[in-house]
């Protein structure tokens, strides 16, 4: 894997919205605290482009990643927000460029689609918190000093509090996965992960609950979750149900589908669509620890 270079102070970090369209006042707050903290910000042009509910046609929001990816100068792109998007914009950046200037993207769940690219390239990439999130106050969370930490190399690892149905064991392996109704729709696309060997994470918002069982079991009947060293679930926030209830929590549907597998599985990472979302770096060989006191990933070599 390639490990972009972390950030020092006085590194520029831009700002971009691969997807779903956002304003000058939304990420104020984002800017004003990146700078407080010693990073130069960068606001792209074409950031508050305006297309429906997107930030500008697909080649706008393309270009501007293009532009920034080949800009000495920009040492970590973070994106604005989610939403939707991310899949039409990545088919207009050609691949190579990625690698041809390495530099951390940041961002979750529209963005794992941009995970998911940099895992095919063997470019480790963060998922992290975005300036949508930031608190309006300017006020810095865990969310945001685990991002500058992870940003500038000082991540070591991500932790978890015990959790009933988590499943104690030691795996090791490369961290990959993001939004899973995301990765869902990445199945059988040039963007699909091969997960074999790696620790999986996962995490959702605003799915009916029979959506979570739909799309586990395709990673069952796919082979995934026999090939995968360990899984990680994180935030399954703001679930829907039916008039007739799916009668399980998203948790216990992710449990009674990975029985079987002997594998570790640690529920509850502070990571996902919530507060705290801690910074994961994706591609990072891993260590997942699953004990009667919680579960963490170490890092072996982010």
């Amino acid at each position: 894997m390639i490990i972009p270079p972390y950030l020092k102070p006085g590194d520029t970090i831009a700002l971009a919205a691969p997807a779903r369209k956002i304003s000058a006042e939304e990420i104020a707050p984002a800017v004003a605290l990146l700078e407080l903290k010693g990073f130069k910000v960068l606001v792209h042009d074409s950031l508050f482009g305006v297309d429906n509910q997107l930030s500008g046609s697909d080649e706008e929001r393309a270009g501007s990643i293009i532009e920034l990816l080949k800009n000495e100068d920009v040492k970590a792109i973070l994106f604005a927000r989610g939403g939707y998007g991310s899949i039409r914009t990545v088919e207009h950046i050609p691949q190579e460029l990625f690698a041809e200037h390495p530099k951390w993207l940041v961002g979750y769940s529209d963005v794992t689609v941009f995970h998911n690219l940099m895992s095919k390239l063997g470019i480790q990439s963060i998922h992290g918190t975005m300036p949508i999130n930031f608190p309006k106050d300017g006020t810095e969370n865990s969310s945001i000093s685990s991002l500058v930490d992870t940003l500038m190399g000082r991540g070591t690892k991500v932790s978890a509090a015990p959790h009933h149905l988590n499943i104690k064991g030691e795996a090791k392996g490369i961290l990959t996965g993001g939004n899973l109704s995301v990765l869902y729709s990445l199945a059988g696309t040039p963007l699909d992960t091969i997960p074999e060997g790696r620790i999986l994470f996962i995490e959702d918002l605003d799915e009916y609950l029979y959506h979570i069982d739909r799309m586990m079991m395709n990673l069952k009947a796919s082979g995934k979750l026999s090939k995968i060293a360990g899984l990680v679930v994180g935030g399954m926030n703001d679930m829907r149900d039916n008039a007739i209830p799916w009668g399980h929590s998203a948790y216990d549907t992710i449990c009674d589908i990975m029985k079987g597998y002997d594998i570790p599985v640690a529920y509850g990472f502070p990571v996902g669509h919530q507060e705290p979302n801690l910074a994961m770096v994706m591609g990072a060989t891993v260590e997942l620890q699953v004990t009667d006191s919680g579960a963490s990933l170490v890092y072996t070599n982010a």
